[in-house]
C-alpha cells in the first residue's frame, strides 16, 4: 500500500534537514534560515524552537535527553543546552579540525556517530583550517577525564552522507557517495566490542540512466522490525523521489514516492511513533501514515 505523503509545514527558504522526535513534536532544521522548528501534531503548528544555528544538517537525542547537532557551518558538532545556549562538542581528530558534519546518530552509551564528508562550502569565519585528507564516519566519545575526544571509525568512504546504527548496535549502515560520486551505496559495517568496525558488506547499490546518475541514500531512520527507512531519488533521474523500506539483509521491501524533490532526512513520530515525516531539499517537511511500520522506541 503506497504511503500517502502530506505537507505539514513549508516551504522555507532553502532546504530542511535534520528531524528528531522530542515526544510529544517534531524538531527540525532549516538550513539556510539558520532555525529549529518545532511542529506540534496535536495542534497542528509550526513554532521556532532555536534560531541562530548555524546550519544545522543533523539532529539527534542522547540517552539522557540530551539534543546534539551537526553544525555544517561551524564544522562541529554541538550540543543544545536547556538555558538556550549550544556547548560545541571535540573538533579536533589528530590535531586537525574535522570537515563537515552532515549526519549523526547517538547510540546507547552517549557516542556521537557522524559522517563527515568534504564540502565546496564555506565554513562560517576565517578560512584558516583545510579539510582533512580523508572523509570518514566518525565518533564522538568521552575519554577518562570526561572531555570529548574523535575516533576515526570508517577509512574506505570517500563521501559519507548518512549514518544509522542498528537495533541491538552490532551494525553500522553508512550511506556512501553524494551525486558526483561514482558509486552511491548503502553498506553496513559489524561493529565490534573494542567499537571499531570490520569491513563492510553492500546492501544495496544506485545506477544511472539516460537521464544521470540516480541519487543515493540522504538520510535513514529504522522502524520497530529493524529495517531500514531510507531517503533516495530525485525527479532529474531514475524513479524519482521516494521513501524505501530495506531489509538488514538489503532486500528493498517497498517504494513510496513522494511528492516533493530531494529528501533529506526521515525520522517516525505521532503517537506509537506511527508517523514518518520527511524533509526535503525543496524546504517542505511532510508525514504519512507509515502502513502499519513504527518508529523504534529507544
Amino acid at each position: 500500500m503506497t504511503w500517502k505523503f502530506e505537507k505539514v509545514a513549508g516551504p522555507y527558504q532553502g532546504p530542511n534537514s535534520g528531524l528528531a522526535w522530542d515526544g510529544s513534536g517534531m524538531l527540525f532544521s532549516l538550513v539556510e534560515e539558520g532555525r529549529l522548528m518545532r511542529f506540534d501534531p496535536k495542534k497542528k503548528k509550526t513554532s521556532e524552537f532555536r534560531k541562530y544555528t548555524n546550519r544545522i544538517t543533523g539532529l539527534g537525542f542522547g540517552p539522557k535527553g540530551e539534543l546534539y547537532g551537526g553544525q555544517e557551518g561551524g564544522r562541529r558538532v554541538i550540543e543544545f543546552m536547556a538555558d538556550g545556549s549550544a556547548r560545541p562538542l571535540g573538533t579536533r581528530i589528530d590535531g586537525r579540525i574535522h570537515n563537515f558534519p552532515n549526519d549523526l546518530t547517538v547510540d546507547a552509551k552517549g557516542r556521537i556517530w557522524f559522517a563527515d564528508p568534504h564540502s565546496t562550502l564555506y565554513a562560517f569565519g576565517p578560512q584558516i583550517f583545510p579539510q582533512l585528507d580523508h572523509a570518514s564516519v566518525l565518533r564522538l566519545e568521552r575519554d577518562e577525564r570526561r572531555a570529548w575526544t574523535i575516533k576515526r571509525i570508517t577509512f574506505d568512504t570517500a563521501a559519507p552522507r548518512a549514518v544509522l546504527l542498528s537495533a541491538d548496535e552490532k551494525t553500522l549502515y553508512v550511506a556512501e557517495g553524494d551525486a558526483k560520486s561514482a558509486s552511491r551505496e548503502l553498506r553496513a559495517y559489524p561493529v565490534k566490542e573494542d567499537g571499531s568496525v570490520g569491513p563492510c558488506r553492500l546492501l544495496h547499490v544506485f545506477g544511472a540512466d539516460h537521464r544521470g546518475v540516480h541519487r543515493g541514500i540522504e538520510g535513514m531512520c529504522l522502524d520497530s522490525d529493524g529495517n531500514i527507512i531510507a531517503c533516495a531519488g530525485s525527479k532529474s533521474s531514475g524513479a524519482g523521489p521516494r521513501i524505501l523500506v530495506i531489509s538488514p539483509a538489503g532486500v528493498v521491501l517497498e517504494s513510496h514516492p513522494l511528492p516533493g524533490d530531494l529528501p533529506v532526512r526521515c525520522a517516525f513520530g505521532d503517537a506509537d511513533l506511527s508517523s514518518l515525516y520527511v524533509t526535503t531539499g525543496e524546504g517542505v517537511l511532510y508525514r504519512a501514515k507509515a502502513g502499519g511500520r513504527r518508529g523504534k522506541k529507544r
